[in-house]
């Protein structure tokens, strides 16, 4: 009997406690609701002072701008701007919601009189603009005698393109990996010496290379040739089984320019290998019947100096 109704009292004390603990589980979540109350109402009090704080700075701000004449597009003044509606809270108090999405105001813009001004501004720019290409379209064509530079493809392709120079070979070595190459160093009139590959072991021996005057094409475009750089070429008369470096006149100097009557001289800075400018003129650069260099029987000549001139090889290829 006595643990029977020591059970029967440890069930009711059972329900005495789920009964406790549903209560306070409910006094708990009125706690928290009504502290969720409090700190939404303390977040709208923080919220309207801002804005009430945002009206103010912008009252300032227009007060300050139409004092210094900037036109106002804008009214910050209407107690509700535009786009803006106003609802009613649960809890009394009138908070503004957003209406469907328009289109923001215009942004601030310069008076009128100032955007006229930079419109005619721009008008202007343009109208020089146009004014400028079509000056340096007539100068690339070349019309109306006034000396303008032709392009590229106007210019004749004959032996004006071409850079000749005089140079002297100041040393020469043999190509650390190639045994028929020499490699020079070349004075044409720089300040600094460039450096010159040449084909020339076989037929020129390396001492006849030192210190020695020669005619150099100066605007090739600079090639590798077995990991070296080759700036220049040597000018030669030349047969399968012969080759003479040229010589310029008596008297000559690093950097004398080598030219041709009748051809106005007017090189191409760096000769482009896909127009193949020199391909083009090598068929008519030999040495005549007296060995003369000549192109199509025009000597190079050194102004003031003379006319270049191979050893021993006439009527040969120049190359």
């Amino acid at each position: 009997m006595a643990s029977k109704e020591l059970l029967t009292r440890l069930e009711q004390k059972a329900v005495q406690a789920e009964q406790m603990i549903a209560l306070l589980t409910r006094q708990i979540g009125q706690l928290q609701a009504a502290a969720v109350d409090s700190q939404k109402e303390q977040l709208r009090r923080e919220n309207q002072e801002l804005r009430q704080e945002v009206d103010r700075l912008k009252n300032t701000l227009v007060t300050l701008e139409k004092a210094n004449g900037v036109t106002q597009y804008y009214d910050f003044n209407k107690s509700t701007p535009a786009g803006i509606t106003t609802t009613t809270t649960t809890t009394g108090t009138s908070e503004p919601s957003p209406a469907p999405p328009q289109a923001a105001p215009a942004p601030l813009q310069a008076a009128p009189a100032q955007q006229e001004k930079a419109d005619k501004e721009k008008v202007n720019k343009k109208a020089e603009k146009k004014e400028k290409k079509k000056a340096e379209g007539g100068e690339k064509k070349g019309g109306g005698g006034g000396g303008g530079k032709k392009t590229e493809e106007e210019l004749p392709v004959d032996v004006s393109r071409l850079d000749f120079r005089v140079g002297r070979i100041v040393t020469a070595e043999k190509h650390p990996d190639a045994d028929a190459l020499y490699v020079e160093q070349v004075d044409i009139g720089e300040g600094k010496n460039r450096t010159v590959v040449s084909g020339l072991v076989r037929f020129v021996p390396v001492e006849q290379m030192q210190n020695r005057m020669a005619v150099m094409l100066c605007n090739l475009k600079p090639a590798k040739m077995r990991g070296v750089t080759s700036e220049a070429m040597v000018m030669c008369a030349s047969t399968p089984d012969k080759v003479e470096i040229l010589s310029p006149p008596a008297g000559s100097q690093p950097g004398d320019l080598v030219e041709f009557e009748g051809y106005t001289r007017c090189p191409d800075t760096v000769l482009n290998p896909k127009k193949k400018i020199f391909e083009a003129c090598a068929p008519d650069l030999k040495t005549d019947g007296s060995k003369v260099a000549v192109y199509k029987g025009v000597p190079f000549t050194v102004p003031g100096k003379g006319v270049v001139v191979a050893e021993t090889l006439a009527n040969v290829q120049v190359k």
